[in-house]
């Protein structure tokens, strides 16, 4: 089997750039969506239940992708057409996604509406994502898999940080930050649709850089017997997982469960615990609840406030990301981040400043720079042969699953926290996300590494 050869930085850059757009449209998305549909109406013990909708589409979606990406091959590339597909569908769908209370329907048309937004936005952010990893796997050596997935967890985090702060800035220059009841401020619409421009220039300057292997040439570089067709169904492929794909994908349980806790619960919690934002009292299925007032101004700042701190999360992300490599050994890097994340969670319940947070989320940032290159370097240094795609599209069931179930029982776990007449603390489910880290660090020591990682 031939080796591949190793890559400028430069190149290896360039098969990662898209990245930085696809980023910037995931953390608008991550930061903005429990906003948008609080603004739209939704009481905070049901905002849980519209975040299965953008991980179901993911475990749908990736493993469709992967499976044909890894039967095609055009003049365009292998993976590229799909990167094309998605962006494309999402800049279509994030001009409309913010709109949802815009177009004069009821609260509930409008909710049913960015619901269906959603999902195609989490759908196309998906086809577009999943080339970026499978490009890695196909074109760069185990040698360079570290650097690779290393420069692709910086341009994610620095898209993220990007569109974190797009929010806040658009406000800071003097966009309107609040809006009419039910609809989704100004500040924030304008967001996606500099955010979708930004996804498709860079997804195109990948397109148009990147080139790919040909079909002859990627077999002699992963050992493929081009005259045998090999035809095995999911279920085959799962039973000849290398055991790397259990083992991290047990760790990957507990990480994005509690990363999907962080997306949907930090507007309330951070609005309540350092912006004093007011309440208001509403009847929910016969029931006098108290809620955050999401009209008022504190609420909108708070909101923004939270684009800040997952921005300085990204930056923490970041330099922690240029720790990684220092560690002799993955595991190590691996436990140590998630430690250090979930100490960070934690530490929410105990500050009120909203400065201090800033604190908080730099630790959090150091276990996600763990989530983006770790996983991914462990696994396919494991993986050879023809189906590295379908692999890595099974892989993402390992970040969709745990995010679905999260945001399953996410709302039964707040309701059970709130007490009658109570504000629902939210807090406390950031505070969960941290024990899921430590458990998560504990799950680490089941990982066998490939010989060669």
């Amino acid at each position: 089997m031939k080796t591949i050869p190793d890559h400028s930085f430069g190149k290896l850059w360039n098969i990662s750039f898209g990245f930085f757009g696809v980023q910037i449209a995931y953390a608008l998305q991550s930061a903005n969506i429990s906003r948008i549909f609080s603004t739209l109406g939704a009481d905070p013990h049901e905002l849980s239940y519209f975040w299965i909708l953008p991980p179901l589409a993911g475990i749908i979606v990736q493993p469709i992708i992967g499976a044909a990406s890894d039967k095609t091959w055009t003049r365009f590339g292998r993976r590229i057409p799909y990167l094309f597909l998605g962006a494309l569908l999402a800049l279509v769908v994030m001009c409309l996604l913010p709109n949802a209370g815009s177009f004069g329907m009821s609260v509930a048309q409008a909710m049913i509406f960015g619901l269906f937004a959603l999902m195609f936005l989490d759908t196309s952010i998906n086809i577009a994502m999943q080339p970026f990893k499978m490009m890695v796997g196909d074109m760069v050596n185990e040698k360079q898999k570290g650097l690779a997935y290393s420069i692709q967890s910086f341009l994610c985090n620095a898209g993220s940080l990007v569109g974190y702060l797009f929010p806040f800035i658009f406000a800071w220059i003097g966009i309107s930050n609040v809006a009419p009841k039910g609809v989704v401020p100004d500040s924030v619409i304008y967001s996606f649709y500099i955010g979708a421009v930004i996804l498709v220039l860079c997804s195109f300057y990948t397109a148009f850089t990147v080139k790919e292997y040909p079909p002859k040439e990627y077999a002699e570089y992963h050992g493929i017997n081009m005259e045998k067709k090999e035809k095995v169904n999911v279920i085959q492929l799962l039973r000849r997982a290398p055991s790397v794909f259990w083992s991290v994908g047990l760790v990957q349980l507990f990480c994005w469960a509690a990363f999907m806790f962080m997306w949907t619960y930090t507007s309330g919690a951070i609005a309540a615990q350092a912006f004093d934002t007011p309440t208001i009292e509403k009847i929910t299925n016969g029931m006098q609840t108290l809620v955050l007032n999401t009209q008022s101004e504190e609420y909108q700042n708070a909101a923004d406030w939270v684009g800040i701190l997952f921005a300085v999360q990204a930056i923490g992300s970041v330099i922690w990301a240029m720790v990684i490599p220092l560690f002799k050994k993955l595991k190590v890097a691996y436990v140590v981040s998630l430690l250090i994340g979930g100490a960070g969670f934690i530490s929410t319940f105990f500050i009120h400043d909203k400065y201090i947070l800033f604190v908080s989320f730099l630790l959090v940032g150091c276990a996600w720079a763990a989530m983006l290159a770790l996983p991914f370097t462990l696994l396919t240094n494991a993986l050879t042969g023809g189906h590295m795609g379908i692999y890595l599209g099974l892989f993402n069931g390992t970040i969709c699953i745990p995010q679905i179930i999260a945001a399953a029982i996410g709302g039964s776990l707040l309701r059970w926290q709130t007490g009658e007449g109570m504000l629902p603390p939210e807090i406390n489910m950031l505070v969960l996300a941290g024990i899921f880290l430590l458990l998560g660090a504990v799950c680490v020591s089941f990982i066998k590494e490939h010989k060669n990682s």
